[in-house]
Protein backbone atom coordinates (compact mmCIF):
# COMPACT_ATOMS: atom_id res chain seq x y z
CA UNK A 1 0.00 0.00 0.00
CA UNK A 2 1.09 3.56 -0.61
CA UNK A 3 2.69 5.56 2.18
CA UNK A 4 0.03 6.88 4.47
CA UNK A 5 -2.25 3.84 4.17
CA UNK A 6 -2.09 3.01 7.81
CA UNK A 7 -5.22 1.00 7.97
CA UNK A 8 -5.70 0.12 11.60
CA UNK A 9 -8.24 -2.66 11.78
CA UNK A 10 -10.33 -2.79 14.90
CA UNK A 11 -9.79 -6.06 16.77
CA UNK A 12 -12.17 -8.35 14.90
CA UNK A 13 -13.02 -12.02 14.96
CA UNK A 14 -13.44 -12.66 11.26
CA UNK A 15 -14.75 -15.96 9.92
CA UNK A 16 -14.93 -16.74 6.21
CA UNK A 17 -17.70 -19.20 5.30
CA UNK A 18 -16.95 -20.47 1.81
CA UNK A 19 -19.08 -22.61 -0.44
CA UNK A 20 -17.19 -25.42 -2.20
CA UNK A 21 -20.26 -27.31 -3.45
CA UNK A 22 -19.99 -29.20 -6.73
CA UNK A 23 -21.18 -26.23 -8.82
CA UNK A 24 -17.99 -24.38 -7.87
CA UNK A 25 -15.35 -25.55 -10.37
CA UNK A 26 -11.81 -26.14 -9.07
CA UNK A 27 -10.33 -23.13 -10.90
CA UNK A 28 -13.18 -20.98 -9.54
CA UNK A 29 -12.46 -22.18 -6.03
CA UNK A 30 -8.86 -21.01 -6.51
CA UNK A 31 -10.26 -17.53 -7.24
CA UNK A 32 -12.12 -17.55 -3.91
CA UNK A 33 -8.86 -18.46 -2.18
CA UNK A 34 -7.11 -15.53 -3.85
CA UNK A 35 -9.89 -13.18 -2.70
CA UNK A 36 -9.68 -14.46 0.90
CA UNK A 37 -5.88 -14.10 0.85
CA UNK A 38 -6.05 -10.53 -0.42
CA UNK A 39 -8.47 -9.51 2.32
CA UNK A 40 -6.25 -11.17 4.94
CA UNK A 41 -3.17 -9.39 3.56
CA UNK A 42 -4.73 -6.01 4.29
CA UNK A 43 -5.66 -6.78 7.91
CA UNK A 44 -3.76 -6.23 11.15
CA UNK A 45 -3.70 -9.85 12.20
CA UNK A 46 -2.45 -11.21 15.47
CA UNK A 47 -3.67 -12.69 18.73
CA UNK A 48 -4.75 -9.29 20.09
CA UNK A 49 -5.72 -7.67 16.80
CA UNK A 50 -7.81 -9.32 14.10
CA UNK A 51 -8.09 -13.09 14.18
CA UNK A 52 -9.26 -15.13 11.22
CA UNK A 53 -11.18 -18.38 11.03
CA UNK A 54 -12.23 -20.27 7.89
CA UNK A 55 -15.19 -22.61 7.42
CA UNK A 56 -15.47 -24.63 4.21
CA UNK A 57 -18.87 -26.16 3.46
CA UNK A 58 -20.87 -28.13 0.91
CA UNK A 59 -23.17 -30.89 2.21
CA UNK A 60 -20.99 -31.06 5.29
CA UNK A 61 -19.10 -28.36 7.14
CA UNK A 62 -15.36 -28.42 7.73
CA UNK A 63 -13.42 -26.01 9.92
CA UNK A 64 -10.23 -25.23 7.99
CA UNK A 65 -8.84 -22.78 10.52
CA UNK A 66 -10.09 -21.79 13.94
CA UNK A 67 -9.84 -18.36 15.53
CA UNK A 68 -7.33 -19.79 17.96
CA UNK A 69 -5.18 -21.25 15.20
CA UNK A 70 -1.76 -19.74 14.41
CA UNK A 71 -2.46 -16.08 13.61
CA UNK A 72 0.59 -14.80 11.78
CA UNK A 73 -0.09 -13.58 8.27
CA UNK A 74 2.13 -16.27 6.80
CA UNK A 75 0.32 -19.03 8.74
CA UNK A 76 -3.09 -17.71 7.68
CA UNK A 77 -2.13 -17.50 4.01
CA UNK A 78 -0.69 -21.00 4.17
CA UNK A 79 -3.95 -22.30 5.69
CA UNK A 80 -5.87 -20.69 2.82
CA UNK A 81 -3.61 -22.35 0.23
CA UNK A 82 -4.21 -25.80 1.75
CA UNK A 83 -8.04 -25.69 1.51
CA UNK A 84 -9.53 -28.28 -0.88
CA UNK A 85 -13.09 -28.14 -2.28
CA UNK A 86 -15.61 -30.63 -0.81
CA UNK A 87 -17.63 -30.76 -4.07
CA UNK A 88 -20.98 -31.97 -2.69
CA UNK A 89 -24.27 -30.15 -1.97
CA UNK A 90 -24.99 -26.68 -0.54
CA UNK A 91 -25.91 -26.58 3.14
CA UNK A 92 -25.44 -22.88 3.80
CA UNK A 93 -27.74 -22.80 6.84
CA UNK A 94 -25.76 -25.60 8.45
CA UNK A 95 -22.51 -23.67 7.87
CA UNK A 96 -23.91 -20.52 9.51
CA UNK A 97 -25.17 -22.61 12.44
CA UNK A 98 -21.67 -24.06 12.81
CA UNK A 99 -20.25 -20.53 12.87
CA UNK A 100 -22.60 -19.45 15.65
CA UNK A 101 -22.25 -22.50 17.87
CA UNK A 102 -18.63 -23.42 17.20
CA UNK A 103 -16.42 -21.04 15.20
CA UNK A 104 -17.22 -17.91 17.22
CA UNK A 105 -17.40 -19.79 20.55
CA UNK A 106 -14.94 -19.04 23.34
CA UNK A 107 -13.80 -22.67 23.20
CA UNK A 108 -12.60 -22.10 19.63
CA UNK A 109 -10.95 -18.77 20.42
CA UNK A 110 -13.87 -16.37 19.99
CA UNK A 111 -13.40 -13.29 22.19
CA UNK A 112 -16.93 -12.93 23.39
CA UNK A 113 -16.74 -10.75 26.44
CA UNK A 114 -14.64 -7.92 25.06
CA UNK A 115 -16.85 -4.90 24.35
CA UNK A 116 -14.91 -3.36 21.47
CA UNK A 117 -14.48 -6.55 19.47
CA UNK A 118 -16.37 -7.03 16.29
CA UNK A 119 -17.59 -10.41 15.09
CA UNK A 120 -17.82 -10.62 11.33
CA UNK A 121 -18.71 -13.45 8.98
CA UNK A 122 -18.21 -13.27 5.21
CA UNK A 123 -20.29 -15.88 3.36
CA UNK A 124 -19.36 -16.65 -0.26
CA UNK A 125 -21.83 -18.81 -2.20
CA UNK A 126 -22.88 -19.51 -5.78
CA UNK A 127 -25.97 -21.60 -5.20
CA UNK A 128 -29.37 -21.93 -3.63
CA UNK A 129 -29.03 -23.48 -0.18
CA UNK A 130 -30.64 -26.90 0.26
CA UNK A 131 -31.60 -25.86 3.78
CA UNK A 132 -33.09 -22.74 5.36
CA UNK A 133 -30.89 -19.76 6.13
CA UNK A 134 -33.38 -17.20 7.42
CA UNK A 135 -33.78 -18.26 11.06
CA UNK A 136 -30.22 -19.29 11.63
CA UNK A 137 -28.95 -16.02 10.13
CA UNK A 138 -31.29 -14.05 12.38
CA UNK A 139 -29.88 -15.94 15.38
CA UNK A 140 -26.32 -15.21 14.24
CA UNK A 141 -27.07 -11.50 13.89
CA UNK A 142 -28.78 -11.48 17.28
CA UNK A 143 -25.58 -12.95 18.71
CA UNK A 144 -23.75 -9.86 17.47
CA UNK A 145 -22.28 -11.33 14.29
CA UNK A 146 -22.17 -8.94 11.34
CA UNK A 147 -22.80 -10.94 8.15
CA UNK A 148 -21.62 -10.01 4.67
CA UNK A 149 -23.13 -12.14 1.90
CA UNK A 150 -21.32 -12.44 -1.43
CA UNK A 151 -23.21 -14.13 -4.24
CA UNK A 152 -21.67 -15.36 -7.46
CA UNK A 153 -23.23 -16.28 -10.78
CA UNK A 154 -26.63 -18.02 -10.60
CA UNK A 155 -27.05 -17.41 -6.90
CA UNK A 156 -30.47 -16.68 -5.40
CA UNK A 157 -30.47 -13.01 -4.37
CA UNK A 158 -33.32 -13.59 -1.92
CA UNK A 159 -31.25 -15.93 0.25
CA UNK A 160 -28.36 -13.44 0.24
CA UNK A 161 -30.70 -10.83 1.69
CA UNK A 162 -31.99 -13.28 4.30
CA UNK A 163 -28.43 -13.83 5.50
CA UNK A 164 -26.94 -10.36 5.44
CA UNK A 165 -26.89 -7.71 8.16
CA UNK A 166 -28.51 -4.31 7.76
CA UNK A 167 -28.04 -1.99 5.87
CA UNK A 168 -28.36 -4.57 3.09
CA UNK A 169 -26.77 -2.43 0.39
CA UNK A 170 -23.53 -2.47 2.37
CA UNK A 171 -23.68 -6.17 3.23
CA UNK A 172 -24.86 -7.86 0.04
CA UNK A 173 -22.54 -8.09 -2.94
CA UNK A 174 -23.03 -9.84 -6.23
CA UNK A 175 -20.45 -10.67 -8.88
CA UNK A 176 -21.30 -12.30 -12.17
CA UNK A 177 -18.48 -14.84 -12.00
CA UNK A 178 -15.65 -16.00 -9.78
CA UNK A 179 -13.16 -14.48 -12.18
CA UNK A 180 -14.20 -10.99 -11.01
CA UNK A 181 -14.62 -11.67 -7.29
CA UNK A 182 -11.32 -9.89 -6.72
CA UNK A 183 -12.93 -6.56 -7.48
CA UNK A 184 -14.57 -6.82 -4.04
CA UNK A 185 -11.17 -6.99 -2.36
CA UNK A 186 -10.86 -3.24 -1.99
CA UNK A 187 -14.32 -2.91 -0.47
CA UNK A 188 -13.50 -5.43 2.26
CA UNK A 189 -10.06 -3.99 2.88
CA UNK A 190 -11.80 -0.68 3.57
CA UNK A 191 -14.68 -2.23 5.50
CA UNK A 192 -12.25 -3.40 8.17
CA UNK A 193 -10.44 -0.08 8.39
CA UNK A 194 -11.63 1.59 11.54
CA UNK A 195 -9.16 4.34 11.85
CA UNK A 196 -10.30 5.74 8.59
CA UNK A 197 -9.66 9.23 9.89
CA UNK A 198 -5.97 9.00 10.68
CA UNK A 199 -5.71 12.79 10.85
CA UNK A 200 -8.18 12.96 13.72
CA UNK A 201 -6.33 10.30 15.68
CA UNK A 202 -3.07 12.20 15.26
CA UNK A 203 -1.64 9.10 13.66
CA UNK A 204 0.30 10.97 10.98
CA UNK A 205 3.53 12.86 10.43
CA UNK A 206 2.35 15.93 8.51
CA UNK A 207 4.06 19.14 9.50
CA UNK A 208 1.14 21.46 8.74
CA UNK A 209 -2.09 20.05 7.32
CA UNK A 210 -3.33 16.47 7.26
CA UNK A 211 -6.00 15.54 4.70
CA UNK A 212 -7.95 12.39 5.50
CA UNK A 213 -9.01 9.75 2.98
CA UNK A 214 -10.62 6.40 3.95
CA UNK A 215 -7.92 4.39 5.71
CA UNK A 216 -5.20 6.76 4.56
CA UNK A 217 -4.09 10.36 4.56
CA UNK A 218 -1.89 12.81 2.72
CA UNK A 219 -0.13 15.93 3.86
CA UNK A 220 -0.74 19.44 2.61
CA UNK A 221 0.47 22.92 3.47
CA UNK A 222 -1.14 26.22 4.42
CA UNK A 223 -1.39 28.96 1.82
CA UNK A 224 1.96 30.54 1.17
CA UNK A 225 3.77 27.25 1.82
CA UNK A 226 4.49 24.36 -0.48
CA UNK A 227 4.89 20.66 0.23
CA UNK A 228 8.43 19.34 0.03
CA UNK A 229 9.30 16.21 -1.91
CA UNK A 230 9.20 14.11 1.28
CA UNK A 231 5.43 14.61 1.19
CA UNK A 232 5.38 15.71 4.84
CA UNK A 233 7.22 18.96 5.50
CA UNK A 234 6.48 22.44 4.13
CA UNK A 235 8.59 25.34 2.91
CA UNK A 236 7.53 28.98 2.93
CA UNK A 237 7.00 30.39 -0.55
CA UNK A 238 8.63 33.70 -1.19
CA UNK A 239 6.47 36.26 -2.88
CA UNK A 240 3.22 34.94 -1.45
CA UNK A 241 0.38 33.89 -3.70
CA UNK A 242 0.90 33.59 -7.43
CA UNK A 243 4.46 33.57 -8.63
CA UNK A 244 6.33 35.50 -11.26
CA UNK A 245 5.36 34.85 -14.86
CA UNK A 246 5.91 36.86 -18.06
CA UNK A 247 3.03 36.04 -20.40
CA UNK A 248 2.72 37.42 -23.92
CA UNK A 249 -0.27 36.84 -26.20
CA UNK A 250 0.41 36.80 -29.92
CA UNK A 251 -2.92 37.37 -31.64
CA UNK A 252 -3.82 36.84 -35.29
CA UNK A 253 -5.71 39.90 -36.58
CA UNK A 254 -5.92 38.76 -40.22
CA UNK A 255 -9.06 39.47 -42.22
CA UNK A 256 -10.27 35.86 -42.12
CA UNK A 257 -10.86 36.18 -38.37
CA UNK A 258 -13.94 38.41 -38.90
CA UNK A 259 -14.99 41.13 -36.43
CA UNK A 260 -17.38 39.08 -34.27
CA UNK A 261 -14.74 36.37 -33.82
CA UNK A 262 -12.09 38.95 -32.99
CA UNK A 263 -14.35 39.98 -30.09
CA UNK A 264 -14.48 36.35 -28.88
CA UNK A 265 -10.68 36.22 -28.96
CA UNK A 266 -10.49 39.36 -26.80
CA UNK A 267 -12.87 37.74 -24.35
CA UNK A 268 -10.68 34.62 -24.34
CA UNK A 269 -7.60 36.75 -23.50
CA UNK A 270 -9.38 38.60 -20.71
CA UNK A 271 -10.66 35.43 -19.12
CA UNK A 272 -7.09 34.19 -18.86
CA UNK A 273 -5.88 37.56 -17.57
CA UNK A 274 -8.61 37.38 -14.92
CA UNK A 275 -7.12 34.24 -13.47
CA UNK A 276 -3.66 35.76 -12.97
CA UNK A 277 -2.21 37.55 -9.98
CA UNK A 278 -0.92 40.69 -11.74
CA UNK A 279 1.80 42.85 -10.11
CA UNK A 280 5.46 43.79 -10.44
CA UNK A 281 6.42 40.69 -8.49
CA UNK A 282 3.90 38.31 -10.00
CA UNK A 283 2.40 37.98 -13.47
CA UNK A 284 3.08 40.52 -16.20
CA UNK A 285 1.12 40.44 -19.45
CA UNK A 286 2.04 41.72 -22.91
CA UNK A 287 -0.07 41.71 -26.08
CA UNK A 288 1.02 41.67 -29.71
CA UNK A 289 -1.34 41.63 -32.71
CA UNK A 290 -0.18 40.61 -36.17
CA UNK A 291 -1.56 40.31 -39.65
CA UNK A 292 0.62 41.51 -42.57
CA UNK A 293 2.68 43.45 -40.04
CA UNK A 294 3.30 43.16 -36.31
CA UNK A 295 1.96 45.65 -33.78
CA UNK A 296 2.83 45.64 -30.09
CA UNK A 297 -0.44 46.59 -28.38
CA UNK A 298 1.31 46.88 -25.02
CA UNK A 299 4.59 45.49 -23.63
CA UNK A 300 5.10 43.38 -20.52
CA UNK A 301 4.69 45.37 -17.34
CA UNK A 302 3.13 48.47 -18.92
CA UNK A 303 -0.08 47.84 -16.99
CA UNK A 304 0.26 47.00 -13.31
CA UNK A 305 -3.19 45.56 -12.67
CA UNK A 306 -5.84 43.38 -14.30
CA UNK A 307 -8.34 46.19 -14.78
CA UNK A 308 -5.96 48.22 -16.98
CA UNK A 309 -4.84 45.18 -18.97
CA UNK A 310 -8.43 44.17 -19.69
CA UNK A 311 -9.37 47.71 -20.73
CA UNK A 312 -6.42 47.76 -23.16
CA UNK A 313 -7.43 44.37 -24.61
CA UNK A 314 -10.99 45.60 -25.16
CA UNK A 315 -9.72 48.72 -26.94
CA UNK A 316 -7.50 46.76 -29.34
CA UNK A 317 -8.54 47.51 -32.93
CA UNK A 318 -8.55 44.88 -35.61
CA UNK A 319 -5.81 44.97 -38.30
CA UNK A 320 -7.68 42.94 -40.92
CA UNK A 321 -4.90 42.07 -43.39
CA UNK A 322 -2.67 39.03 -44.08
CA UNK A 323 -1.15 36.35 -41.81
CA UNK A 324 2.57 36.74 -41.15
CA UNK A 325 2.93 34.32 -38.25
CA UNK A 326 6.68 33.84 -38.78
CA UNK A 327 7.34 37.56 -38.52
CA UNK A 328 5.20 37.73 -35.37
CA UNK A 329 7.09 34.87 -33.73
CA UNK A 330 10.38 36.57 -34.55
CA UNK A 331 9.09 39.76 -32.89
CA UNK A 332 8.09 37.75 -29.81
CA UNK A 333 11.60 36.31 -29.46
CA UNK A 334 13.57 39.45 -30.30
CA UNK A 335 11.40 42.14 -28.72
CA UNK A 336 8.55 41.02 -26.47
CA UNK A 337 10.68 38.96 -24.15
CA UNK A 338 13.58 41.43 -24.10
CA UNK A 339 14.51 43.27 -20.92
CA UNK A 340 14.08 46.63 -22.67
CA UNK A 341 10.44 45.70 -23.21
CA UNK A 342 9.76 44.88 -19.58
CA UNK A 343 10.67 41.20 -19.40
CA UNK A 344 12.29 40.20 -16.10
CA UNK A 345 15.45 38.10 -16.09
CA UNK A 346 15.05 34.64 -14.55
CA UNK A 347 11.23 34.72 -14.69
CA UNK A 348 9.42 31.94 -16.65
CA UNK A 349 8.34 33.16 -20.12
CA UNK A 350 5.13 31.92 -21.67
CA UNK A 351 3.83 32.69 -25.15
CA UNK A 352 0.26 31.95 -26.26
CA UNK A 353 -0.03 32.17 -30.05
CA UNK A 354 -3.52 32.40 -31.51
CA UNK A 355 -4.10 31.90 -35.23
CA UNK A 356 -6.90 30.99 -37.61
CA UNK A 357 -5.05 30.33 -40.86
CA UNK A 358 -1.92 29.18 -42.65
CA UNK A 359 0.98 31.54 -42.30
CA UNK A 360 1.98 33.43 -45.44
CA UNK A 361 5.61 33.36 -44.38
CA UNK A 362 8.10 30.84 -43.07
CA UNK A 363 7.72 30.00 -39.38
CA UNK A 364 10.18 27.17 -38.66
CA UNK A 365 13.24 29.19 -37.66
CA UNK A 366 11.42 31.61 -35.40
CA UNK A 367 9.34 28.81 -33.85
CA UNK A 368 12.48 26.83 -33.08
CA UNK A 369 14.27 29.87 -31.70
CA UNK A 370 11.39 30.64 -29.31
CA UNK A 371 11.57 27.15 -27.86
CA UNK A 372 15.38 27.09 -27.79
CA UNK A 373 15.29 30.33 -25.80
CA UNK A 374 13.39 28.42 -23.10
CA UNK A 375 9.99 30.04 -23.71
CA UNK A 376 6.95 27.89 -23.01
CA UNK A 377 4.94 28.14 -26.24
CA UNK A 378 1.25 27.33 -26.53
CA UNK A 379 -0.39 27.30 -29.96
CA UNK A 380 -4.15 27.75 -30.28
CA UNK A 381 -5.66 27.26 -33.72
CA UNK A 382 -9.20 27.85 -34.93
CA UNK A 383 -10.96 27.36 -38.25
CA UNK A 384 -8.50 27.02 -41.10
CA UNK A 385 -5.41 26.89 -38.91
CA UNK A 386 -2.91 24.25 -40.01
CA UNK A 387 -2.15 21.59 -37.42
CA UNK A 388 1.44 21.10 -38.63
CA UNK A 389 2.14 24.76 -38.00
CA UNK A 390 0.54 24.66 -34.56
CA UNK A 391 2.66 21.65 -33.68
CA UNK A 392 5.77 23.42 -34.90
CA UNK A 393 5.08 26.41 -32.64
CA UNK A 394 4.12 24.33 -29.59
CA UNK A 395 6.59 23.35 -26.86
CA UNK A 396 7.24 19.75 -25.86
CA UNK A 397 5.28 17.64 -25.08
CA UNK A 398 3.48 18.95 -28.14
CA UNK A 399 0.14 17.31 -27.37
CA UNK A 400 -0.14 19.41 -24.21
CA UNK A 401 0.81 22.67 -25.90
CA UNK A 402 -1.26 22.87 -29.04
CA UNK A 403 -5.03 23.07 -29.37
CA UNK A 404 -7.33 23.18 -32.33
CA UNK A 405 -11.01 23.94 -32.66
CA UNK A 406 -13.08 24.16 -35.84
CA UNK A 407 -15.21 27.00 -34.61
CA UNK A 408 -14.52 30.20 -32.68
CA UNK A 409 -17.58 29.60 -30.53
CA UNK A 410 -15.90 26.55 -29.04
CA UNK A 411 -12.68 28.25 -27.98
CA UNK A 412 -14.06 27.38 -24.57
CA UNK A 413 -13.30 23.70 -25.15
CA UNK A 414 -9.68 24.57 -25.74
CA UNK A 415 -9.43 25.89 -22.24
CA UNK A 416 -10.26 22.50 -20.84
CA UNK A 417 -7.05 21.37 -22.37
CA UNK A 418 -4.99 24.51 -21.87
CA UNK A 419 -2.94 22.64 -19.34
CA UNK A 420 -0.70 25.37 -18.03
CA UNK A 421 2.02 23.07 -16.85
CA UNK A 422 4.52 25.89 -16.58
CA UNK A 423 6.03 24.33 -13.50
CA UNK A 424 9.54 25.32 -12.68
CA UNK A 425 10.97 22.30 -10.96
CA UNK A 426 13.35 24.15 -8.65
CA UNK A 427 10.61 26.18 -7.08
CA UNK A 428 7.59 24.21 -5.92
CA UNK A 429 5.87 27.47 -4.97
CA UNK A 430 5.99 28.47 -8.57
CA UNK A 431 4.51 25.16 -9.52
CA UNK A 432 1.73 25.42 -7.05
CA UNK A 433 0.54 28.84 -8.08
CA UNK A 434 0.81 27.92 -11.73
CA UNK A 435 -1.25 24.79 -11.16
CA UNK A 436 -3.82 27.06 -9.53
CA UNK A 437 -3.61 29.29 -12.58
CA UNK A 438 -4.14 26.26 -14.78
CA UNK A 439 -7.27 25.06 -13.05
CA UNK A 440 -8.68 28.57 -13.01
CA UNK A 441 -8.02 29.00 -16.72
CA UNK A 442 -9.72 25.71 -17.46
CA UNK A 443 -12.77 26.64 -15.47
CA UNK A 444 -12.99 30.13 -16.92
CA UNK A 445 -12.61 29.11 -20.49
CA UNK A 446 -15.21 26.42 -20.00
CA UNK A 447 -17.69 28.98 -18.80
CA UNK A 448 -16.72 31.47 -21.48
CA UNK A 449 -19.10 30.06 -24.07
CA UNK A 450 -21.77 28.57 -21.86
Amino acid sequence: PSPGTLCRTKPTDLVFIIDSSRSVRPHEFEKIKVFVSRVIEALDVGPNATRVGIINYASAVRSELSLQGPQSKAALLQAVRRIQPLSTGTMTGLAIQFAVSRAFSAAEGGRDGAPNFKKVAIVVTDGRPQDGVQDVSARARAAGIEIFAIGVGRVDMGTLRQMASEPLDEHVDYVESYSVIEKLTHKFQEAFCVVSDLCATGDHDCQQVCVSTPGAYRCACRDGFSLNSDGKTCTACNGGLGSALDLVFLIDGSKSVRPENFELVKKFINQIVDSLEVSDKQAQVGLVQYSSSVRQEFPLGQFKNKKDIKAAVKKMSYMEKGTMTGQALKFLVDSSFSIINGARPGVPKVGIVFTDGRSQDYISDAAKKAKDSGFRMFAVGVGNAVEDELREIASEPVAEHYFYSADFRTISKIGKKLQMKICVEEDPCECKSIMKFQTKVEGLINSLQQ
